[in-house]
């Protein structure tokens, strides 16, 4: 964590700023070397941008407009079951000047870059820029969409003369002919030869293990990667590059370079000096900083670092003000030259009614001028919430005639609560339900009365295990869980429960709104005080704001002292809270060693001797994944304590807990069992998986200790939650509320922030994310009211 206050007060006033550590989920506990930087000496100002170890911001939410609140807190409640102990001290990293903390979220969300952060570019050189599972899934439903419009057009054609039968079929035909015509009809007609007995079906398969399917793009040919590699020699930038910037900017890749070298930001670790020093070296005098080759390509990356953070667009004072920062001498005319052009897209977003909507003279009303806001984006977030934006009001037009079998459920139900979202789901295509923890079991009723009520039901959660319901969103979107599609495309359900709905990003949320077919419900279900998606928007809350549905708010609280400290959080209150039988204690740690030490200690014995909670069942939770108390340094310690070894599997030993990352926002937790030519086998909630050898480093971590972003979903019998001293600044409501509440039975505070924590609670929320889904809602929503009946 950064320490730098500088540093810190100049990421956060960026929301554009490039991540410190957009890849530390699924990192390696060992940064690679770093390489030269390309171009000119005066490059290097930014080469170590990523901060190494500086991964510990609160997750997704950094960015912001505005500038990061300093924060210092105090302890929590209880006593420790391990004893008295003592508390974490500051722990520094060193951080550049222009660069932002890394965030957690971004690291759960790119588990295949840089492992430590570093902005070099040559740490690129190996990758290859793939699909997100959204992407993916998008692309494959629009092939999908194709194959059925051929097909329904194939049905639609006559079909002359048997000309398209063959075989048996052909044969059938002209037995029925002759038959027609008079004819002896073919010995086929009457064919009298015993059929052939069916075998029997044989025994399914012994299930194997999955290899996670990867979206690879497609290979550039070697003379691309050839003629970019000249490119990049000219220019002094690593050669190895060549491959991946072929990649990514496609088999023109050394023409558009030439053409416009700060092009290379198009490789995830590239930063604009280091752009700014290849253009330099390749263009000479004429590479300014107002070029509008570099004006335009630097709108679009700023746009792409501002998604990573959640953003789907950004203001256009605020995009101006981070051009500048950049040395942009005319941020204005830079923005509109990329408006011009087409690399991003500007929108106007109303901003309340408009000026005079009240005045009774027509004459004024039609002069009456409609706030707005000037809103910049990239084309893919745009499409992606206006599609999410058209389905979900597509789904919201829904009504439903609610029969009596409704409210005979609905009398049925085990809660008042559960009631009233069932209630609301009878009689409309989009609810929307919110509730802590215990409050997950009204959408598991709400199933459970439509299943018997004969509808087709699925229940999709965040992570496995997170619902009734074997099936995750991943999972239902990809066709491996869930009831399947069908021959339009379209999920085989009346009725599609998501729980976790504010871990829905848009790209996702749009894939699974898509496939919802007319005439179901969609009822999304989560709760509001966590923290939010890795990927760009605010999908949960976005809809909540726009209130074009019915919200059902469930009234059942969280039970017991760590239901009522978890609640207080949400509302701003860190409260002391009884905990006869030690369900919340506190560890107090003078430094990061001890705090490691005392982690330790507690998931080893003080937990399972106090509570019987085997420490397989124990989760560590720390705000970030670098510095002295973050997860590899903590995994360290839990591994030479729990499952030594030499770590003979890349690091790994068959036993060892890890998180498995299969794509972009998506932590699962997993136990190595082998490896093997083909690579790392896990055993994952009684799946077995095989992660290829070449993926291990980027895909899998070890388990004991994960982030705030990994651990959101899922609950475990026990957590410990480590706060070190360099931590402070990471903490906000948002975090502590999730940390602190992934624990069913026991929850134990290694605390060594001091006053930063009840000022986390008290004063720093969420850091808003800018969005256009709410007004786009409201607009549709607006404009459907106007419509005729």
């Amino acid at each position: 964590m950064s320490t730098d206050p500088q540093a810190d007060t100049a990421a956060a006033e960026d929301p554009a700023a490039p991540e410190a550590d957009p890849s530390a989920a699924a990192e390696p506990e060992a940064a690679p070397e770093a390489a030269p930087e390309p171009g000119r000496a005066d490059a290097g100002s930014e080469a170590d941008a990523g901060g190494a170890e500086d991964d510990g911001v609160a997750a997704g939410e950094d960015g912001g407009p505005g500038a990061e609140p300093s924060v210092s807190g105090r302890g929590g409640v209880g006593e420790s079951p391990a004893g008295p102990e003592a508390g974490t001290g500051p722990e520094t990293a060193p951080a550049a000047a222009d660069d932002a903390a890394g965030s957690e979220a971004e690291a759960d969300a790119d588990p295949g870059a840089d492992p430590e952060g570093t902005a070099e570019p040559a740490a690129e050189a190996q990758v290859t820029p793939a699909l997100s599972e959204a992407q993916a899934e998008l692309a494959a439903q629009k092939i999908e969409r194709e194959r059925i419009a051929r097909r329904k057009a194939e049905r639609e054609a006559p079909v002359e003369a048997g000309a398209k039968l063959s075989g048996r079929a052909a044969d059938l035909l002209a037995a029925v002919r002759a038959v027609e015509s008079g004819a002896k009809p073919s010995a086929v007609y009457f064919d009298e030869a015993p059929a052939t007995p069916r075998k029997a079906p044989a025994a399914p398969p012994a299930p194997r293990p999955v290899t996670p399917a990867v979206a690879a793009a497609p290979a550039p040919s070697a003379d691309s990667v050839e003629g970019v590699r000249a490119v990049l020699a000219r220019g002094g930038a690593p050669e190895a590059l060549a491959a991946s910037a072929a990649a990514a900017l496609g088999e023109d890749a050394a023409g558009q370079l030439t053409e416009n070298p700060w092009r290379l930001l198009a490789l995830p670790a590239v930063r604009p000096a280091q752009a700014d020093g290849f253009a330099r070296t390749l263009l000479g005098p004429e590479a300014g900083p107002g070029d509008e080759r570099r004006t335009t390509v630097l709108v679009g990356w700023l746009l792409a670092q501002a998604g990573l953070k959640g953003h789907t667009a950004l203001e256009a004072p605020v995009l101006e003000k981070a051009l500048t920062q950049y040395g942009v001498p005319d941020p204005t005319e830079a923005l509109e030259q990329a408006i011009a052009e087409g690399s991003v897209l500007v929108f106007h977003e109303p901003l309340g009614p408009p000026v005079g909507a009240d005045a009774k003279d027509t004459e004024d009303a039609e002069d009456a001028a409609q706030p707005v806001r000037l809103l910049v984006g990239l084309e893919g977030a745009a499409m992606a919430e206006e599609s999410l934006a058209d389905g979900l009001a597509r789904l919201a037009a829904g009504t439903f005639d609610a029969p009596g079998d409704w409210e005979r459920a609905a009398g049925s139900a085990p809660s008042p609560s559960a009631a009233e979202l069932i209630r609301a789901v009878a009689g409309h295509g989009l609810v929307t339900h919110t509730g802590g923890e215990a409050a997950r079991a009204e959408p598991v009723a709400l199933a459970v009365a439509a299943r018997e009520l004969g509808l087709r039901v699925c229940v999709a959660a965040h992570a496995p295990g997170g619902g009734p319901d074997p099936v995750t969103v991943a999972g239902l979107l990809s066709g491996a869980e869930g009831p399947g599609r069908d021959a339009d495309g379209q999920f085989a359900l009346d009725l599609l429960v998501v729980l976790d709905a504010p871990q829905l990003d848009v790209e996702t949320a749009a894939a699974l709104v898509e496939s919802v077919p007319d005439g179901a419900r969609l009822v999304l279900s989560g709760d509001p005080g966590v923290l939010g998606s890795a990927g760009a928007g605010r999908v949960f809350a976005d809809v909540l704001a726009a209130r074009t549905c019915p919200q059902s708010i469930s009234r059942t609280p969280d039970p017991g002292p760590l239901g009522e400290l978890v609640s207080g959080i949400g509302i701003g209150e860190l409260n002391q809270v009884d905990a006869p039988g030690k369900e919340v204690v506190i560890v107090p740690v003078k430094d990061a060693g001890e705090a490691v030490h005392r982690a330790v200690q507690l998931v080893a014995e003080s937990v399972p001797r106090a509570f019987g909670i085997p420490a397989d069942h124990v989760q560590v939770i720390t705000p970030g994944h670098g510095g002295s108390a973050g997860t590899r340094a903590l995994n360290a310690a839990l591994k030479e304590r729990l499952n030594p070894g030499p770590g003979r599997f890349g690091g790994f030993d068959p036993g060892d807990r890890v998180v498995h990352v299969p794509s972009a926002g998506r932590a699962l937790a997993a136990r190595v069992v082998s490896a093997d030519a083909e690579g790392l086998h896990l055993d994952r909630a009684g799946a077995r998986i095989v992660v290829p050898k070449e993926l291990v480093e980027s895909r899998v971590r070890h388990g004991w200790a994960v982030t705030a972003h990994q651990a959101v979903g899922t609950r475990w019998p026990a957590v410990v939650v480590v706060l070190p001293g360099d931590a402070a600044q990471a903490l906000s409501r948002d975090w502590v509320y999730t940390a602190f509440g992934r624990g069913e039975r026991h929850l134990s505070v290694v605390h060594g922030v001091d006053q930063a924590l009840p000022h986390a609670v008290a004063e720093v929320p969420a850091k808003p994310r800018t969005t256009r889904l709410t007004g786009l809602l409201t607009a549709l929503a607006t404009a459907g009211a106007q419509q005729p009946q």
